[in-house]
């Protein structure tokens, strides 16, 4: 059984960033390796500014509420705490160019690469997830 797990986030609301770093927290608690590939919108997840604005889904206003009640941490804390747990933040080296982004855009820690970066990685992870 591998000891790797591989995470390609790839959309960028607010409930993706949510299941992208619960599994990945959980998993690197659980003695996992752990990265996560950022690609398109899902580069919003790392981004200084896009991480404090993430959308919430038309209609789901009032989970907003629940997460404050359960004291659920905001998603700059969530990215903290996988960084501290040792997650691998990959954001694509294509979606960056494409969009005109540099590495000061994103939180500090990251690597930049492609997909081969990745599926480097990936290729004996087990599970591999996709947000």
């Amino acid at each position: 059984m591998s000891n790797k797990v591989a995470i390609i986030a790839s959309n960028g609301g607010l409930f993706d960033a949510y299941k992208v770093f619960n599994i990945a927290t959980a998993a690197a608690a659980s003695d996992k390796e752990v990265a996560i590939f950022f690609t398109f919108e899902g580069l919003n997840l790392i981004h200084k500014q896009g991480m404090n604005a993430l959308p919430m889904p038309a209609g789901t206003e009032h989970f907003a509420e629940g997460f404050a009640k359960a004291n659920v941490p905001a998603i700059p804390q969530l990215v903290e705490m996988a960084q501290e747990l040792g997650v691998k933040f990959i954001a694509c080296q294509m979606t960056m160019d494409v969009m005109g982004l540099t590495v000061e855009d994103f939180v500090d820690g990251i690597e930049v690469g492609g997909a081969v970066t990745f599926l480097e990685f990936a290729k004996d992870a087990a599970p591999s997830l996709t947000f």
